[in-house]
């Protein structure tokens, strides 16, 4: 038997902080999770695969737009009609009612477990292999009991667990997606867990199998490398389970980094900038500038400027983009001694979560995409970064005034 499991396509996602491309790369970017998707599709027809598991997060939202709707059921048409099954649960970011999808229940469709009921389905292969799929679908964008309690003792035949969810963590708050130990799924010892929910892919164990596939494209800079699905084979006879993973996604985040050691005219900088920007396919850029307080305030503001990006991007290969720029010091403050403790305070002070929530606050409210962006730690500490850069450049222009 074949299987494909991959989670977390988010159809429809906004890519929010990127419109500033030109028109037909932003296009491409918005089109890449659908590519993707294509691909998965195109995997399992070529692999002739059994059964395709689908793990939640499809769409970015609980009410898709139609376009998404209507391309995400013609691509299940698509594995219909080659009689491969399909298994579906919603996760936190489509937390719909099966009624408000726009692909039918059929024979070889199902969406498991509507409006968050614990669900077993049973199959035979075309070869007579007899295997179970439990699960269950989102109806609400948070969850916070543990279900795995309510999951059946596996049947004497193969068994698949699906779930959208997350490990539990010592903080509560953060215990609001289907919580779970990894020693219940244990527990269980259904043959392949199959989740979804956390955007990097990883084994979470081996024996049984309990995995994350990761997303099916990143969205953004913190999404980087190869993503798409799992191709699982399973023997017969053992029920031994092999998987590898396939990339489909047809574009890639990478992250950059360039070293200054000294002072570089605007030229030399881009030529720098250009030959460190080398792929072997379609890929956006996120640009480190280590040293970057050797940067002068005009050099600083032509790095981070939108057009700089894209006159960059018009001499990278595979129309690969520039979309971020990110000054790294690892330098100390160029001050006195007895002045260096105030500064640290000062910089404990304002980067301390209440501090920064209370200064960011207007600017955090202009939209949902400012508001995560403020609570994220990788904003805070690229924040951070650029101040440093910034107040050590300035210092070093006074040192040199004073000199």
């Amino acid at each position: 038997m074949k299987f494909i499991h991959f989670a977390d396509a988010h159809l429809d996602s906004p890519f929010l902080g990127l419109s500033f491309l030109p028109s037909d790369s932003f296009a491409q970017i918005q089109k890449a999770p659908l590519k993707s998707l294509t691909n998965i599709v195109n995997l399992a027809l070529q692999e002739q695969v059994d059964l395709v598991l689908i793990a939640g997060d499809t769409f970015d939202s609980y009410q898709p737009n139609p376009s998404s709707q209507i391309f995400f059921a013609h691509e299940i048409e698509r594995l219909i009609q080659a009689q491969i099954q399909v298994i579906m649960i919603f996760g936190n970011h489509d937390h719909m009612a099966k009624e408000d999808l726009l692909v039918p229940e059929s024979p070889f469709f199902k969406l498991l477990g509507n409006r968050e009921k614990i669900e077993t389905c049973s199959f035979t292969t075309k070869t007579g292999f007899e295997y179970d799929v439990t699960g269950f679908s989102y109806f609400a964008n948070h969850i916070t009991s543990d279900l795995i309690a309510k999951f059946p003792v596996k049947r004497n035949c193969y068994t698949f667990g699906i779930m959208h969810a997350q490990e539990k963590t010592s903080q509560n708050s953060q215990n609001v997606y289907a919580p779970f130990k990894l020693s219940e799924l244990q527990e269980l010892n259904y043959d392949y867990f199959a989740l979804g929910h956390i955007h990097l892919r990883q084994v979470l164990a081996k024996a049984p199998l309990i995995v994350y596939p990761g997303n099916i494209q990143g969205r953004h800079i913190n999404e980087t490398g190869p993503k798409g699905c799992y191709l699982g084979t399973i023997d017969e006879q053992t029920k031994q389970t092999e998987i590898k993973f396939v990339q489909t996604n047809p574009i890639t985040w990478m992250q950059k980094e360039i070293e200054l050691t000294e002072p570089l005219s605007k030229t030399e900088l881009e030529h720098r900038i250009v030959a460190q920007l080398t792929a072997t396919a379609t890929t956006y850029f996120c640009l480190r500038i280590k040293g970057a307080d050797l940067l002068n305030e005009k050099e600083r503001e032509l790095v981070q400027d939108n057009d700089f990006w894209q006159m960059i991007s018009a001499k990278l290969e595979h129309d690969s983009q520039l979309v971020d720029v990110r000054f790294v010091t690892d330098s100390n403050l160029e001050v006195a001694e007895n002045d260096r403790k105030y500064f640290m305070q000062a910089e404990k002070e304002i980067f301390a979560t209440d501090e920064f929530a209370r200064i960011s606050k207007d600017w955090a409210l202009k939209d949902k995409y400012t508001d995560d962006l403020a609570q994220s730690d990788d904003f805070v500490e690229e924040v951070k970064q650029l101040a440093e850069v910034k107040l050590n450049s300035k210092l070093k222009g006074v040192n040199d005034e004073i000199n």
